[in-house]
């Protein structure tokens, strides 16, 4: 029976800790209560914080009891980054932006029992403490010395922009929530990213010099790609947990589409798939690649977790549409939005001919070239064969898909979707 930390480890989710055997003791002898935080700094989660709130979920199953802070305080001011000062967000939105995380984090945890995660705001405590409360009762605490020799503070002061008394005083807060959540919760362990080990012992040593507890600190991998590209951008951005910025037809691509040298640690980090599972996978991996059997295993369960089953059959089923195979009108709405978007396309008229809405879509490069594919076969309509003779139909004319497109086919290879624009 492997602990929990020994499974953080063989899932290559343990990079620093403040002392891995005085940690792994506490863990073994627990519950140990403990928290990560999350900053809205969007109105949703990016599959970068996955790491963090399956890690979360983990230390549950484990036994241990979780509390998830969603940064109304912090999320005012941002953590500072390598360069750049942060844009403010306005209070109230960040306040809306509070209220999807909490409902986002929710979903991965169990709410109930007795290692039900709590979830916490820190400006219910940071929000209550005046100018004068921070400097006298906290600030004293913090070293100069120590502050600027954080890696972004030390990088920030020797840029251009040099780094505000805003968000240098980033680290004195996240202090204090590791503070009050020991005073509130006796919370003993704060984990986040391997980027905030430096935040991290901030709280730890706050704790100490106040409270005179020893407590623990972990931080988990930054995610990247074997090439060293950010892990979670896509052309267009981040690939968010939220339907409506990042749709699951797109979500379930992105894990798929994930390189060999990258999805077997994808599949420690994000799935819980056992370690015989992940073996096997590995197996196939080495002598059958082509197969992507560990990809399709990734892609399965990290959608079917974040979206439902429905929507990642809807994923696969569009999938299959745009390879040619499969009903195009058994997808939903937001799936074929979906499939528009990834595809090239146009909005034409219904009084315009087929003939003209296939050269328009880009799918064939003339009227003639459109009749002669006709002829022989190789053009579609929403995944039925068309004529010649049916060129010379209005687009209008045939049943269009759920919000108003026709997807158009030349041979397998070649599609477009058009809508319908009256």
């Amino acid at each position: 029976m492997h602990s929990v930390l020994d499974e953080l480890a063989w899932r290559g989710l343990v990079v620093q800790t403040t002392g891995r055997e005085a940690l792994g003791s506490a863990l073994a002898d627990g519950p140990v209560s403990l928290y990560c935080g999350f900053d809205p700094t969007a109105a949703s989660l990016h599959v970068g914080h996955l790491t963090q709130v399956l890690t979360m979920r983990r230390l549950q199953l484990a036994g241990h009891h979780p509390y998830a802070l969603v940064g109304g305080a912090t999320g005012l001011i941002g953590d500072p980054r390598m360069s750049g000062e942060r844009v403010l967000n306005d209070s109230e939105i960040v306040a809306t932006w509070v209220e999807s995380l909490r409902d986002q984090i929710s979903r991965f945890l169990d709410l109930e029992g007795e290692y039900g995660v709590t979830m916490v705001n820190n400006l219910d405590w940071i929000g209550q403490m005046s100018a004068l409360d921070f400097l006298r009762d906290m600030g004293k605490h913090f070293r100069m010395g120590t502050m600027l020799a954080k890696d972004t503070v030390a990088r920030r002061l020797q840029s251009d922009e040099g780094i505000s008394y805003t968000e240098f005083s980033y680290q004195v807060l996240q202090g204090i929530d590791y503070l009050e959540l020991h005073r509130r919760h006796g919370v003993t362990l704060q984990y986040g990213g391997n980027d905030q080990w430096g935040n991290l012992l901030s709280g730890v040593d706050l704790i100490h010099k106040v409270e005179g507890h020893d407590v623990h600190a972990l931080t988990t991998p930054l995610v990247t790609k074997a090439d060293g590209s950010k892990f979670g951008k896509s052309e267009g951005g981040a690939v968010w947990l939220d339907a409506e910025l990042t749709s699951p037809y797109a979500f379930h691509q992105f894990w798929l589409n994930a390189a060999d040298a990258d999805v077997l640690n994808y599949l420690r980090f994000f799935t819980f798939r056992s370690r015989e599972e992940i073996a096997e996978l590995e197996h196939a991996t080495e002598t059958a690649s082509h197969q992507r059997a560990a990809q399709k295993a990734l892609a399965d369960d990290i959608t079917t977790m974040v979206h439902g089953e429905q929507a990642t059959s809807q994923a696969k089923a569009a999938a299959a549409v745009l390879f040619g195979r499969g009903d195009v009108r058994e997808l939903d709405e937001q799936t074929l939005l979906a499939i528009a978007r990834e595809l090239p396309g146009a909005e034409v008229a219904p009084t315009t001919l087929l003939v003209d809405a296939f050269c328009d879509a880009g799918i064939t490069a003339s009227k003639g070239a459109a009749r002669r594919d006709a002829q022989g076969g190789g053009l579609s309509v929403n995944g039925e064969k068309i004529s010649a003779e049916d060129l010379q139909r209005e687009s209008g004319d045939l049943a269009p898909l759920p919000g108003g497109h026709l997807l158009l086919r030349r041979g397998r290879k070649n599609a477009a979707m058009v809508r319908l624009n009256g």
